[in-house]
């Protein structure tokens, strides 16, 4: 199972420009993924993309993909227009069950913040069955975002104590549910490696699959390389960073057979982030 995760920044690149067949080239050029997780995809929001649904425009690009787009934020104007904003996963590999899950937004005084959420997908890899969750926390509150991992540290738990499979008829929905203990969560999580954040997503002290730094768990011990920054020092006045990971549970980490960050492209932001986990 090859994977890529990218904040794609609405596909906007570190020159200003916006071209999500750029993202697409870039991410396809970096690995030849069984899986894409996009962050930051924009439909008809008028400041991203010329207010087009870049849900679409990725689906087309990468025909032979399941396309799922599921926002955070969600709202109608008042022509009752629609306008959605979240992340989205692609896959190619047999997608067998979606859900999406809106994550903690508490009350911040005086924070700019938005809804944020988990598109959780469920995939048939060659080593089993994965649920693929792809996330993006919140920037600006720290509190939010400790709020946030709380509630994706539930949604493992709870996969882990009551996994499920469905059988092989769809005809009724108690029998058409597969919840996998085993679990691959990645994107934007908005804290460096440093922050007491990044160890409590490994360090939960829950019951059921913990959680890994996928990065760790394929060489312990190498430099981490940024994530964000790199190019756009506007944005990222103190220079690069490493804010997107890549997690597995505990029973995947002996499956990691690489993981590498694209530190040369400047088509967004944030850096594209590939793994393999194979048997």
């Amino acid at each position: 199972m090859r994977l890529l995760t990218w904040n794609i920044q609405c596909g906007k690149g570190c020159d200003g420009v916006t071209d999500l067949a750029r993202i697409v080239a870039v991410a396809r050029q970096t690995l030849d993924a069984d899986v894409f997780c996009f962050q930051e995809v924009s439909a008809n929001f008028s400041r991203f993309g010329d207010g087009a649904d870049q849900s679409e425009q990725l689906a087309a690009l990468l025909p032979g993909y399941s396309a799922i787009f599921r926002p955070a934020i969600e709202t109608v104007d008042p022509d009752g227009n629609l306008h959605r904003f979240g992340n989205m996963t692609l896959s190619r590999l047999p997608v067998l069950q979606i859900a999406n899950h809106l994550l903690p937004w508490p009350a911040a005084a005086a924070v700019r913040s938005m809804r944020r959420h988990a598109l959780e997908v469920t995939v048939q890899a060659s080593f089993g069955v994965v649920r693929v969750v792809n996330t993006h926390l919140e920037f600006h509150s720290a509190g939010q975002r400790e709020a946030q991992i709380a509630r994706l540290l539930d949604l493992q738990e709870d996969a882990s104590m009551s996994p499920k499979q469905a059988g092989s008829r769809h005809d009724e929905p108690y029998e058409s549910q597969t919840v996998a203990a085993s679990s691959l969560l990645c994107g934007d999580f908005n804290f460096d490696v440093a922050d007491p954040q990044h160890a409590l997503i490994a360090r939960s002290g829950r019951p059921g699959l913990a959680y890994r730094d996928a990065w760790t768990a394929d060489r312990p011990g190498r430099a981490r390389a940024p994530t964000c920054g790199i190019y756009d020092r506007a944005q990222w006045a103190e220079g690069p960073d490493c804010r997107d990971f890549i997690f597995v549970t505990e029973d995947l980490t002996g499956y990691v057979r690489s993981i590498e960050v694209n530190e040369a492209t400047d088509a967004s932001d944030h850096q594209p982030i590939a793994i393999e986990v194979s048997e």
